[in-house]
């Protein structure tokens, strides 16, 4: 199940066991709500219970990237699998995301 929790200026988005087209339009609206409601700096998606994820994922990252980039923040992905992590690489997304 993902959660969505602000730590100083952080927002960390646990993201669920998988992400698709079924989960991205909630996790994108939830987000949102805490970027505009909240004072946040950079994003943190923490992909510890994630074993798949399609181009809705990378819709979700992009989407917050574009958002929070214009503020100078920063999107960070952390504990990404091998899977996500190839899907990261493929899609250019390491470029603009730090992966950590």
């Amino acid at each position: 199940m993902e959660s969505f929790q602000v730590i100083d200026n952080c927002l960390m988005v646990k993201l669920p066991e998988e992400v698709d087209h079924y989960q991205a339009g909630y996790i994108c609206r939830e987000a949102d709500r805490y970027l505009l409601r909240d004072d946040v700096c950079n994003v943190v998606f923490d992909f510890e219970e994630t074993s798949f994820m399609d181009s809705s994922g990378i819709g979700i990252i992009m989407g917050r990237y574009k958002k929070i980039a214009c503020l100078g923040g920063k999107v960070y992905a952390i504990n990404a699998g091998k899977q996500v992590r190839r899907i990261l690489e493929l899609s250019g997304m390491n470029r603009l995301v730090e992966v950590l």
